[in-house]
């Protein structure tokens, strides 16, 4: 009986992911709580973890989302490496190194990678050493473990470059969606405050947009229209060479 190789990681060579989530309100990072630290200092990260050493980064990335939340099955692109020698430098997280690693002083360069997810396709359940896996409003996040918050900041700014190019942010929209919503989602991303009326205006002349014969159903308020992403106009537009999507 032909023994059975396990896997061994690669103390050195890590994956994080930063999955990006839209409420219909604000925009949302999935993020996962490693526990109670006797030092104090932050629990929360992003879902991350070390590499097997026969696996491409590809494969760490999906399984390693896949392990700590529950994610699978989602497109991801990378965002960089980070491997500032001191990205472990907090008390907090040298203790928990030493909790779950085997060589806890190991110095760690990651790879990031991000996404863009409809929340309702996606409920978060952690597992291994994630003790919870939610999402948390970006405005809202301050302080990470390790580097995640530099992480997270370099990923949203390709966020914002690229939706800039391409209109990317339909990615976090339900099928149908009102043009308050898709209003209210560039603004999160972009961090600014954006006229509603040249808003509209700009993306109903680009014709990325469709006007359905229905209206929201069972709000306080009165209904809005639905659109939903015209795909094919916007492949149309990008077949010209048009790239100018920012609002």
């Amino acid at each position: 009986m032909q023994k059975k190789v396990i896997p061994e990681l690669n103390p050195n060579v890590s994956v994080d992911c930063v999955i990006f989530g839209f409420d219909l309100d604000k925009l949302t990072v999935l993020l996962i709580d490693r526990g109670q630290q006797t030092q104090g200092g932050p629990r929360l990260a992003l879902p991350g973890n070390l590499i097997y050493n026969d696996e491409n980064l590809d494969q760490a990335a999906n399984r390693i989302l896949n392990e700590l939340a529950g994610i699978n099955n989602i497109y991801l692109e990378q965002v960089g490496a980070f491997g500032d020698p001191n990205r472990i430098c907090k008390e907090a997280d040298k203790e928990w190194l030493q909790s779950i690693r085997a060589e806890p002083e190991a110095r760690v360069i990651t790879v990031a990678y991000y996404s863009l997810v409809k929340m309702a396709d996606y409920a978060p359940r952690a597992s291994s050493f994630a003790k919870t896996a939610g999402w948390a409003p970006v405005t809202q996040i301050f302080e990470l473990a390790f580097d995640h918050y530099e992480i997270l900041q370099v990923a949203k700014d390709k966020l914002r470059q690229k939706i800039k190019i391409q209109p990317i942010g339909f990615n976090l929209l339900p099928e149908k969606f009102t043009l308050s919503q898709l209003h209210k989602l560039y603004e999160s991303i972009l961090e600014k405050p954006l006229d509603k009326r040249n808003f509209r205006r700009k993306v109903q002349k680009l014709g990325i947009v469709t006007p359905l014969k229905e209206k929201q159903q069972g709000v306080p308020h009165k209904p809005s229209r639905l659109y939903k992403f015209n795909e094919e106009k916007y492949e149309a537009l990008s077949k010209n060479g048009y790239d100018n999507f920012d609002f």
